[in-house]
């Protein structure tokens, strides 16, 4: 075991102690921060506008401040990009993270000298927890990969702007600098898969431990690696490649095939960052839920998925949610962001600690027919089928297909990548739609009512969704492939991908 290594063992144990104080008690924690944040940004804009003078309690918070989206606070971003002081949060951000996804096209999401180094120990007590609780620390003695966005900074009225992984890229801790791969030089390249051979070239001969990145951008990674070194399994390549971090989707849609090309199962450890802030991390190897950071400068609330899009939906705070049901998080930050909509869906699975799944996204759902079916729903259904088959799906997506041709009934159509294709596809769809048939009650009368027939999967060829994104210029990076829509937009592109029978 190296000094590092060594010493990475006493921190662990420090820094697990700090968090034991919070994660007992959350709801004391989110009532802190609460009053934290109103008090903070009193006399800004946004305080004024909402009256932050006269918040004393949750109740008046509601009272006073909207739920919103993007473009409902873009008038007062508008105006931070102009250059002017106390908007959303007091004086300028110290960045503005560039994401992608509105009718606006570009958001820019404040991050302040107050929300930054949330970020960092986020990710940095998410390693800390995992060396804490296995005793593995020899990754921090080698490589670590981070595959990300360029760290190339613009900037505009005195505030740097650039993507989310690019800022963090900035903050990366001076013990880890030495480790970190791939270069400054390689990183700053904006072709993905230009960007990808270059970090092949430079990793494939290193000692590298530790590599983080969304899983499918990790995937082409690792095929590119193999394709190069002539190496049959990564393994081979990295012999004490250990521990593997993701975010942005869930790993499992993608586990069995990125073990397959490893040559071994890997330790994982999910985080959920997002540029609005970072909200969660897996703290167990025992277990995959993500704990909830309710001591980061981040104040959250919880609506039930069913009154989302309801006039005056109810909004919780985190001492009122239920175990096991869906809710929309909503976050008001040390950033400025204020009821704000993050547009995914969770799940509290226990309390104190406060632990979630992320379930999908509020808008990714089919609800053609009123059965409101949603991510975690579909890939479940899916995944448990191709495990029992031993099957690997690559990708996939799920759309409505409301008016098929010859009079038939509607159905969901599945558009699937296999490693390879089942024998018998028709039947692997039957099964795949009884389990969903299980998992949503609303599926099940609409397919028993004869108002839906079953689903019906297409193949797709190898590398469908790859060359989709190529094509439309979004390859790598945050870039992710919705699991479900309720319209036909991504499903219309995809059937020049259908293998033909």
């Amino acid at each position: 075991m190296g000094l590092k290594a060594f010493l990475s063992k006493i921190y662990a144990a420090y820094s697990v102690s700090q968090m034991d104080k919070w994660k007992l008690d959350g709801v004391i924690y989110q009532a802190k921060t609460l009053k934290y944040l109103i008090q903070k940004a009193n006399h800004t804009n946004f305080g004024k506008d909402h009256n932050f003078s006269k918040i004393k309690s949750y109740q008046d918070f509601k009272e006073h401040v909207p739920v919103c989206d993007y473009e409902d606070l873009k008038p007062y971003i508008d105006k931070i990009i102009k250059g002017e002081n106390d908007i959303l949060w007091p004086g300028k951000p110290q960045y503005l993270a560039k994401t992608s996804g509105t009718t606006s096209g570009v958001k820019y999401i404040p991050i302040s000298k107050e929300s930054m180094p949330q970020h960092i120990k986020a990710a940095k007590n998410a390693l800390l927890s995992y060396i804490h609780e296995t005793g593995k620390a020899d990754f921090v003695d080698g490589k670590i990969i981070f595959l990300q966005g360029s760290p190339v900074m613009e900037k505009k009225a005195g505030i740097s702007f650039g993507r989310l992984s690019g800022i963090v890229a900035n903050h990366v801790p001076a013990y880890l600098q030495k480790n970190r791969l791939p270069s400054y030089e390689v990183n700053c390249i904006e072709d993905w898969e230009t960007k990808v051979d270059a970090i092949v070239n430079q990793t494939m001969n290193e000692d590298m431990r530790l590599i983080s990145g969304i899983p499918p951008w990790c995937q082409m990674y690792f095929d590119r690696l193999l394709t190069k070194t002539g190496k049959p399994k990564i393994r081979d390549v990295f012999p004490n490649f250990k521990l593997f971090v993701y975010g942005g989707v869930n790993y499992e849609p993608y586990r069995a095939r990125l073990e397959e090309s490893l040559g071994f199962k890997i330790d994982s450890i999910e985080t959920y960052p997002a540029s609005e802030g970072f909200i969660a991390f897996q703290d167990s190897q025992e277990d995959k839920s993500l704990l909830l950071l309710v001591d980061a400068g981040i104040f959250y609330e919880f609506i039930p998925t069913n009154e989302f899009f309801d006039e005056k939906p109810t909004r919780l705070s985190l001492g009122e949610i239920e175990l096991n049901k869906n809710y929309a998080i909503i976050l008001n930050t040390s950033a400025g962001l204020w009821g704000y909509s993050l547009g995914d869906t969770v799940k509290f699975v226990s309390k104190n600690p406060y632990k979630i799944l992320v379930t999908g996204r509020i808008k990714h759902y089919i609800s053609a027919f009123g059965e409101h079916v949603i991510g975690e729903e579909v890939e479940q259904a899916l995944l448990m089928v191709a495990k029992e088959q031993n099957l690997e799906i690559t990708e996939f997506t799920v759309a409505p297909q409301v008016n098929p041709p010859k009079g038939e009934l509607p159905y969901h159509e599945w558009f699937v990548e296999f490693s390879e294709v089942p024998k018998d596809l028709n039947q692997f769809a039957l099964k795949v739609d009884s389990v969903l048939q299980q998992k949503n009650i609303y599926y099940k009368d609409l397919i028993g009512g004869k108002v839906l027939q079953p689903l019906i999967i297409r193949p797709l060829k190898l590398a469908s969704f790859i060359n989709l994104m190529r094509t439309e210029g979004k390859l790598g990076g945050q870039n992710k492939v919705p699991r479900l829509a309720n319209d036909r937009i991504l499903a219309d592109k995809l059937e020049q991908y259908i293998i033909k029978k």
